[in-house]
């Protein structure tokens, strides 16, 4: 009997990460993104990364890399961060938010998902309870900067009504915790891991939330 010829599972290539700068209304916003060969149409929705307050968007290159084979995927540098213009004083959380906003409105993305990191976690919360277009919301919360701990976290968190996810790592300070406590249990996720996973197994937080993004 003649043996069947098994055809080998073709999986997507990892997509190429490109950088483009956009106006904001605080100048040039440096923006890391992936768009899958098809030009992002029909293909899932489009994602929104936003960094912690030490790094840039490049820190989601990982993630943009395997996220961006079946849609588009964006990672600015925050204003006054990495490569992106910002004005001398320091910017509240809805100063992001409203930057944000205006690239979002450059690219006429009508509806995004959002991941955000420390900072980027707190910009990703003021979108959602800001914008109609946000409808999926991870949020990987950090020990906030001094002019970050002003910011009602769990207030803002309570005021989600779209669906999100608390993606936190094993050694996430049980304070961050119960911060985030407006999430349901089941709406938590832990990382085998800290967040360095980001940069050296991007696959990991990739499997963590790609169901909950799908």
């Amino acid at each position: 009997m003649a043996k069947r010829s098994q055809t080998p599972v073709q999986t997507a290539a990892p997509a190429r990460v490109r950088r483009s700068y956009f106006e904001c209304l605080y100048g040039q916003l440096h923006v890391h993104h992936a768009i899958p060969a098809g030009g992002g149409f029909e293909e899932g929705t489009p994602l929104l990364a936003l960094h912690a307050a030490a790094q840039t968007g490049r820190m989601f290159g990982g993630i943009l890399a395997v996220l961006g084979a079946d849609r588009s995927a964006f990672a600015p540098d925050l204003p006054g961060f990495g490569q992106s213009d910002g004005p001398w004083e320091a910017l509240t959380v809805a100063d992001h938010a409203a930057a944000i906003g205006d690239f979002l409105d450059a690219m006429r993305l009508r509806q995004v998902d959002v991941l955000g990191c420390g900072l980027g976690a707190l910009v990703a919360v003021e979108l959602a309870v800001s914008r109609p277009g946000v409808r999926r919301v991870v949020v990987m919360p950090l020990p906030p900067e001094p002019a970050q701990r002003d910011y009602p976290l769990s207030a803002q968190m309570a005021r989600i009504a779209q669906p999100a996810l608390l993606l936190y790592p094993r050694e996430m300070p049980q304070a961050l915790l119960t911060a985030a406590g407006q999430l349901p249990a089941r709406a938590r996720r832990e990382l085998p891991g800290d967040l360095s996973l980001l940069e050296t197994a991007p696959e990991t937080v990739v499997d963590a939330i790609k169901g909950f993004l799908d």
